[in-house]
């Protein structure tokens, strides 16, 4: 499986990056764009969710990292509640 990393800088300018196990992430968040903090954990969500299924078709078992990622996301966004997340880009 095709894997890649997100690169995100949240609303007070701190940067991080996220695992995928899965491309389709990149169908979900557009380089260059920015979202609303809310926005862009749904928009995760749902594409760190089907990353996982895909994992779980394959392997039999949920991808953890995919979890993982997910999580430090819905803790990131909890503590800035509004502003914007921008996509840095993608890397594998």
């Amino acid at each position: 499986m095709p894997e890649t990393t997100f690169a995100v800088r949240w609303p007070d300018g701190t940067r991080a990056s996220y695992y995928s196990p899965s491309l389709v992430v990149e169908e979900h968040l557009e380089p260059g764009a920015g979202y609303p903090v809310g926005e862009f954990v749904e928009r995760t969500r749902t594409a760190l969710g089907i990353a996982s299924e895909r994992v779980r078709a394959r392997y039999g078992f949920p991808c953890a990292r995919a979890a993982a990622s997910q999580a430090g996301i819905e803790r990131a966004a909890a503590a800035y509640g509004d502003g914007t997340v921008v996509v840095e880009g993608f890397g594998r």
